[in-house]
């Protein structure tokens, strides 16, 4: 084991101003219930993003330090300091999962038994070079997987199962996905064609769709079309589905899709009510892809609902049951249904350069950064 450990961190200061920066700190001893992770694949999700780069406005930063040790700084606009008061002057360990060797274990057999193993893990500070984890935010890959193939073993294919799950305990038969060409996007089209059950996948460009049909969707509407709504809706007559998962957030999609919603169910009302269907249709905002304010054009009668959907929230309705088994899946299915495809491959001082904060924060769907913190 290395005598170095380094952690990427995200600091606000009283000044209005973010620094990212690499700094040194202690390698962790575990305790009884734990293990020493050494990192070696942790990938750049949305959700890293926004404890990343908080408030800032990106096109004030620029980088300083050494080639080794970058510095990134940038200004955080004065009318959202209040917002970020409880961080201000708190480096923050950026990254939420990742996959690594385990190095050191505490004394209780579970933390034996992953002694030397390949795992997956969860936790704050996943862009280090050793992390010190609780046994039971590990997940033990199957023999011959590597950490880079584990790497996104938890936030997209735990938030797609979840997604699954959520329909049918809420009694809905079909999704709608918008952003469906991203990688959960895919993940979510696997699932639901090895589980038989309708998709209906939003897209913004004929490559997507293109790219979603060679995989097997059946149901695919382009958001830039003309015919968009009319395209929806008929995918909504065809799977009758009510529920919708949108990582875009802003803008007028979440109304769009109750619209269509509402226009599926009421073609076969016999009789005009004022409120609209009797059928609850239900919206999910789980990102934030576009930051204006969520337009809702009231067209779709008096049941429905909009709310956020938040992973962990989301996992503690369903319970550990079923959380237990959706972690065995994903173990079983990380190089099949669970995978994850990177674009770019950088390290912890890689991630923290102009080019690369620039390509990644575009979010662009089909890019996907990981960082490999032993490089």
């Amino acid at each position: 084991m290395s005598n170095i450990n380094i952690e990427l961190t995200s600091t606000i200061s009283e000044d209005n101003k973010l620094e990212l920066a690499l700094g040194e700190i202690e390698i962790p001893q575990p305790g009884e219930n734990q293990v020493v992770i050494r990192i070696e694949a942790a990938p750049l999700n949305p959700s890293d993003l926004g404890v990343m780069f908080s408030a800032a406005d990106m096109t004030t930063a620029s980088q300083s330090g050494s080639a080794d040790r970058p510095i990134i700084s940038a200004d955080v606009p004065a009318e959202f300091m209040d917002a970020v008061k409880k961080r201000v002057g708190k480096p923050i360990p950026v990254g939420n999962e990742g996959a690594g060797t385990v190095v050191a274990a505490g004394s209780s057999a579970a933390a034996q038994n992953l002694m030397g193993k390949t795992v997956a893990f969860i936790g704050g500070g996943s862009y280090r070079k050793y992390l010190c984890a609780n046994v039971q935010s590990c997940l033990e890959l199957e023999s011959g997987t590597t950490a880079v193939e584990g790497a996104s073993s938890y936030v997209n294919p735990l938030t797609a199962l979840t997604m699954v799950e959520t329909m049918r305990a809420e009694g809905h038969k079909a999704i709608v996905h918008a952003a469906a060409a991203s990688n959960l996007g895919q993940m979510l089209n696997r699932i639901c064609i090895a589980d038989g059950i309708d998709l209906v996948n939003i897209v913004r460009k004929p490559e997507q769709e293109a790219l979603l049909r060679d995989m097997g969707a059946k149901y695919v509407v382009n958001s830039s079309s003309n015919s968009f709504m009319s395209d929806l809706t008929q995918a909504l007559i065809d799977t009758g589905a009510t529920i919708a998962f949108d990582p875009i957030g802003g803008g007028s999609l979440a109304s769009d899709i109750l619209t269509c919603m509402e226009a599926a169910i009421s073609r076969n009302m016999t009789e005009y009510s004022v409120y609209g269907s009797d059928i609850y249709k239900q919206v999910y905002i789980y990102g934030g892809l576009d930051r204006s304010p969520i337009t809702l054009n009231r067209s779709f009668g008096f049941a429905w609902g909009v709310n956020g959907f938040l992973l962990f929230n989301a996992l503690g309705k369903l319970g550990n049951e079923t959380t237990a088994v959706m972690r065995k899946r994903i173990a079983a299915e990380i190089k099949t249904t669970f995978a994850s495809h990177y674009t770019h491959e950088v390290s912890l001082a890689g991630a923290l350069q102009m080019d690369a904060i620039s390509a990644y924060r575009k979010q662009a769907t089909g890019e996907k950064f990981l960082i490999k913190p032993q490089s």
